[in-house]
């Protein structure tokens, strides 16, 4: 079998896409000797995999002009053209785009509906013609691959198709992440980002959804609620600040100011990747109060580091942090300072959600996620996975 994988975002290690694409094949071809695989991507992509025996990466002419324009292009004229000529027996689209007339039986991956689903991510008319077009080429696919069951429910829901062609391949972390006790490794990453001994991390994005502002709120009741102030922790937030406040991208520095968090909280920004695991092992909460995700990594990374976490109850999170973590109801601030300090109290308990954590994390693997969606080629090319 010749299989076909839109490689678009093979180069862009920083996206979710990109890390899926990069990660599946890896685990593809480790998982399965009897296939070939063709990543096809635009002129122009650094490669970011390297040529084996069973893997072939091409680069196919992109259309100039508008960058927008030209992607759409990419996916619905010269990707599924590239796999007509090459022969392939099924393609791969590993992000929410898939050829409206696919040339060749296709598997689509749907990480997520979010402009679908909340409002303040719709975009402006070309944003919400482009999730129309991609929307009813999904329903044209042979199957439709997914990162949880909570994503496989919208959509059944929003998109309108059979829930048998909708399946549930879940994500991992990497094996880097893990528990790996290095006092070294710890003081270089708390003098790299200014950090204390002890600390509370966030990592993510600032938009809507991340709603860091509950976290904020949460922490600063937390603080309030301590006896002593030598028992205040530090909160860090990781990731890149908005350039922008706005409605949409809330500037946390903004709402520190005006909850007197300043000498609590440090805004670290962006992290190196090499660094993450380090910042995850050295923290002694990871918290993510996330209203929406389609899987939901940073908190899955931070248990296989065997980090205590507090999510927020939504969406994916309780299928993916399950017992190995606390899930708290999403905007309550009162419920999120209660949980982190009766963790931040409680060394025992930090210890027990510890070794929770790492066997919640165990249970994900990208092997397993490779052997999923082999399973599904497979149906695909034997037309078992009904097309209604």
């Amino acid at each position: 079998m010749r299989i076909a994988i839109n490689g678009y975002f093979l180069d862009q290690e920083t996206t979710g896409s990109g890390q899926y694409v990069r990660h599946l094949l890896r685990a593809l071809l480790a998982e399965d000797d009897a296939h070939h695989y063709e990543v096809m991507a635009p002129e122009g992509t650094t490669v970011a995999a390297q040529a084996q025996p069973r893997l072939r990466v091409s680069y196919l002419a992109k259309r100039w002009g508008n960058e927008n324009l030209a992607k759409a292009w990419f996916e619905q004229a010269t990707f599924p053209r590239a796999c007509r000529q090459a022969g392939a027996t099924l393609a791969h689209v590993p992000y929410f785009a898939s050829p409206l007339w696919p040339t060749t039986p296709t598997v689509v991956t749907v990480h997520d509906l979010i402009p679908l689903l909340l409002p303040a991510y719709r975009g402006d008319l070309r944003v919400r013609a482009y999730m129309r077009l991609v929307a009813l080429a999904a329903r044209r696919a042979d199957a439709i691959l997914t990162d949880s069951l909570a994503a496989k429910r919208d959509i059944v829901r929003l998109l309108r198709v059979p829930e048998g062609r909708v399946r549930v391949t879940y994500l991992a972390a990497e094996a880097h992440y893990r528990p790996e006790p290095d006092p070294a490794a710890a003081v270089e990453v708390r003098a790299r980002y200014g950090l204390p001994e002890h600390y509370v991390l966030y990592l993510g994005g600032y938009d809507q959804r991340r709603n860091v502002g509950t976290l904020l709120r949460a922490f600063a009741e937390l603080v309030r609620r301590l006896e002593l102030p030598d028992e205040s922790p530090c909160l860090a937030l990781a990731g890149g600040l908005p350039a922008v406040d706005s409605d949409f991208t809330p500037d946390p520095r903004r709402l520190l100011r005006e909850l007197g968090l300043e000498a609590r909280v440090r805004c670290i920004g962006r992290v190196r990747e090499e660094d993450k695991p380090a910042l995850y092992r050295a923290a002694d909460l990871f918290v993510f109060p996330s209203s929406y995700e389609g899987f939901g990594l940073p908190p899955l990374e931070a248990m296989a580091c065997g980090t205590p976490v507090v999510a927020a109850e939504a969406t994916s999170l309780p299928e993916i942090v399950g017992s190995g973590g606390v899930l708290v109801r999403t905007t309550d601030v009162g419920a999120w300072a209660e949980a982190m300090l009766s963790l931040w109290r409680d060394e025992t308990r930090r210890r027990a959600l510890a070794a929770a954590a790492l066997e919640q994390a165990a249970r994900f693997s990208w092997r397993r996620t490779a052997h999923q969606t082999l399973q599904v080629y497979h149906e695909v090319i034997t037309r078992r996975v009904p097309r209604i």
